[in-house]
């Protein structure tokens, strides 16, 4: 009992969509759409019984749609990038579409007594020109597969994962674990929902998987790389749906696979530019902890700023809130113009600045060219208080940082006191470099 739907190549994307009922359940649940014109894929995984899950799946993904299609103008706007719609304006619109699902089957729920407390988990994903839009409720997944390597972008609401997270279970426990399938948070269960969103850049050449959890539990994402890296797009929804089977098939299985075309030339631009953050966030001890998705959400908060050879980047004793990170080119600190140090790609300067409010203290100049990436304390904060799972790792991050600082200070001016490594001047020049680079 397998319904394929193949849409051939259109001059944007490619998508693929597959369900499947699977070996043990007698009837189908989930439900996917695709509006080829709004770029909208949404794939649903009901619960509820008496055929309520299929009800539910089916109204939350149309009301999604229903509600994107009626702002269709704002998303235009968007894309065009000549009005006042910014992508935290798409973003909460993505938010509101879900909400607006979660009351429609709610109500649904209320009018029919066998249908009560039926709810359907949900991802969708809005492509926008070079941006992506996600909002995820449930265990159901999306997956980036870009330049050789798979990233799940979601982040499952689920009770395995809860525990996971918290310590209190480990993966060799699952197994072990009674209700495996629970979800924590459902759309249409209640009246409203906690919806989790996230934008990125779109570059080409990338695929996305939007499955639902009877796909995504026979695979990790090893495999899955493997299986895209071999696989001809048009070809991989129906061999996820065909191994799924074989390992089991032990719930309704949904895949959509979806392909933005790939670069004429090598990679492009925004590629580039998008790899070199990312790439640069990752190698920094703050966000060394971080998942992909968490080095989006931060990414998403940073500014790429330049400066000409020369350009003051930071003045000593200038209140600032912004963290440095050197892109390309080179910077000098000094302090009452003595030279500190020079500062390459990767390299960054003034993290105290997001947490403290005193004044800068060394001069920060370009020397070449310079391109850095910026976070300022605003952005940093509300990015901790927004996500609670990388505040944790953010701060736990920061600490290690500032007890190495501290460790290596102590070292140091200990060997200083000896009269074995330093002059005042080089003590001073250690000190002001600690606080600033």
């Amino acid at each position: 009992m397998t319904s394929a739907s193949t849409t051939p190549p259109s001059e944007s994307l490619s998508f693929w969509p597959v369900t499947d009922v699977g070996r043990v359940r007698d009837h189908n649940e989930d439900s996917f759409l695709v509006d080829k014109k709004l770029q909208l894929f949404v794939v649903c995984d009901g619960m509820g019984g008496h055929a309520a899950g299929e009800v539910a799946s089916n109204l939350a993904a149309r009301t999604v749609r229903e509600v994107l299609l009626g702002q269709r103008e704002a998303l235009l706007d968007f894309e065009r990038g000549t009005g006042s719609t910014a992508r935290t304006d798409v973003l909460r619109l993505m938010e509101s579409a879900v909400q607006q699902a979660c009351s429609a089957v709610f109500q649904e729920g209320q009018k029919d007594e066998t249908k009560r407390g039926m709810g359907t988990t949900l991802v969708a994903l809005l492509l926008i020109g070079s941006r992506g839009f996600i909002a995820h409720v449930g265990d159901s997944r999306i997956y980036l597969y870009r330049q050789g390597s798979v990233h799940q972008l979601t982040e499952d609401h689920s009770l395995i994962n809860e525990l996971l997270r918290r310590g209190r279970l480990t993966r060799e426990q699952i197994d072990q674990l009674q209700y495996k399938n629970a979800v924590t948070r459902a759309v249409g269960v209640y009246e409203s929902v906690e919806v989790d969103t996230l934008d990125f850049d779109v570059l080409r050449g990338d695929r996305f998987l939007l499955c639902s959890d009877g796909l995504h539990g026979y695979f990790e994402p090893p495999e899955l790389g493997k299986l895209f890296g071999e696989t001809p797009d048009a070809e991989l929804s129906q061999k996820l749906i065909d191994l799924s089977n074989e390992r089991g098939g032990k719930d309704n299985i949904t895949s959509i696979v979806v392909k933005v075309p790939d670069a004429e030339s090598g990679m492009d631009r925004l590629a580039r530019e998008v790899n070199l953050k990312l790439e640069t966030l990752h190698q920094m001890s703050l966000f060394r902890f971080l998942t992909y998705q968490e080095l989006v959400r931060v990414m998403n908060s940073t500014q790429v700023r330049s400066f000409a050879p020369g350009t003051f980047v930071v003045r000593e004793g200038d209140e600032g809130d912004e963290l440095f990170i050197v892109l390309t080119g080179r910077v000098r600190v000094e302090s009452a113009k003595a030279p500190i140090a020079e500062l390459g790609p990767g390299q960054h300067f003034g993290e105290m600045a997001l947490v403290d409010k005193a004044p800068r203290s060394a001069d920060v100049t370009a020397m070449e060219e310079a391109s850095l990436l910026s976070i300022r304390r605003r952005e940093f904060f509300d990015i901790i208080r927004k996500d609670h799972g990388i505040a944790v790792k953010l701060l736990w991050s920061f600490l290690g940082v500032l007890t190495e600082r501290l460790r290596n200070t102590s070292r140091e001016l200990g060997e200083a006191r000896e009269g074995k490594a330093f002059t005042d001047d080089e003590i001073l020049t250690t000190l002001t470099l600690d606080d600033d680079a």
